[in-house]
């Protein structure tokens, strides 16, 4: 089976800065794909070269297997969705969704009945006759998603739809983008800087990075096996441990040595261990293996209380995600802290950390 959307190769420059470095991403058919990254990282750039409002310098674009590299915008079968909704506010709801049909040259019957089905999808069913300005942000983009769905796209472009909304809208609708993808089948890219969008509603996640696909994979494993420290950082809280290697290869925290080793093939006498919250637990203070440190002090956050401590000989703070909600800890008590390191990310301290602006 073809793909639905493949970049293969795909290189952009602007001037002197390359805003996509050969590129490569497959899309599957009915598939949701996030791109998810730092301002400038070339998530936009991708997404409109899918929809042809720019060319790349070398590569080539496929759409059910067709190349489309330098075929125009309305030539594509695509719909987009942006950031500021873009409805015409001299038409109504109703006739914003039937804009594209009209286009299209759509019957009159067949599109009177497409407009009626997806306002039901979207809900807005009492709300046809209501011009964009009588509607609410939510329900502006509500009529932008039914209207790029209307067309029945190959695929579908979302570029960031939802950071002009507030949270709890931004949830919602969320929900309602993967809903609909899901019941209609389309294939869609979404490009967000916001990680809990992607890994909420992604079948895969795309973490870009100067231009560069760092990792491409579903959400649970972008989150729990990170390709490299960006994505570690970039994707969730991180805590970094600055460790010493001793003699015998051993990683040491102000000389207690760590449970685990860094692989072989990370070099350097001094590494950041990277680990989640959730792969950190306290113990008591002088309890064998544990880094010795003072509670700073602790957020509650629902089924977790999230843990700050001081390590003693470090400049580090940790953060540990300790389950229940009756904690009894208080700023400046003393405890251990023992890291899991069977999912920690190994750098060393000379590295250059790049991408994160």
């Amino acid at each position: 089976m073809a793909s639905a959307l493949h970049f293969a190769d795909v290189r952009k420059t602007f001037g002197p800065t390359a805003a996509l470095e050969q590129l490569t991403l497959e899309l599957a058919p009915g598939e949701l794909i996030s791109l998810l990254g730092p301002s400038g990282c070339g998530k936009t750039t991708a997404l409109r070269i899918a929809a042809g409002f720019e060319i790349p310098d070398s590569g080539t674009v496929t759409l059910g297997g067709r190349e489309i590299t330098r075929i125009p915008p309305n030539r594509r079968n695509m719909g987009m969705v942006f950031q500021s909704y873009s409805l015409f506010p001299n038409l109504t709801v109703a006739e914003n969704l039937a804009f594209g049909l009209r286009v299209r040259r759509a019957a009159s019957a067949a599109r009177a009945a497409r407009v009626g089905e997806m306002l039901e999808r979207v809900q807005l069913g009492a709300m046809s006759a209501r011009y964009p300005h009588q509607l609410s942000g939510g329900q502006q983009q509500r009529v932008a998603l039914a209207r790029a769905l209307a067309i029945q796209p190959d695929v579908l472009l979302l570029d960031e739809p939802l950071s002009a909304l507030d949270a709890k809208v931004r949830v919602t609708l969320r929900d309602e983008i993967r809903r609909l993808q899901t019941e209609l089948g389309t294939t869609t890219l979404f490009v967000t800087h916001d990680q809990e969008e992607a890994l909420a509603i992604s079948d895969r996640v795309g973490v870009m990075s100067n231009g560069r696909l760092e990792q491409l994979d579903t959400p649970t494993e972008v989150y729990r096996r990170p390709a490299n420290a960006f994505v570690a950082r970039f994707v969730g809280s991180m805590n970094e441990v600055r460790t010493t290697r001793s003699a015998g290869g051993r990683l040491e925290v102000a000389g207690v040595a760590l449970a685990g080793r860094a692989p072989p093939s990370v070099g350097g006498s001094s590494l950041d261990v990277l680990v989640r919250p959730e792969d950190v637990a306290l113990c008591a203070a002088g309890a064998a293996g544990g880094l010795p440190g003072s509670v700073v002090g602790q957020v509650f956050a629902g089924a977790t209380t999230l843990v700050r401590v001081r390590l003693d000989g470090v400049d580090s703070l940790v953060t540990a995600a300790v389950r229940g909600t009756d904690v009894d800890l208080a700023a400046g008590d003393r405890v251990g802290v023992l890291l899991d390191t069977r999912r920690a990310i190994y750098e060393p301290v000379a590295a250059a950390r790049s991408g994160a602006d």
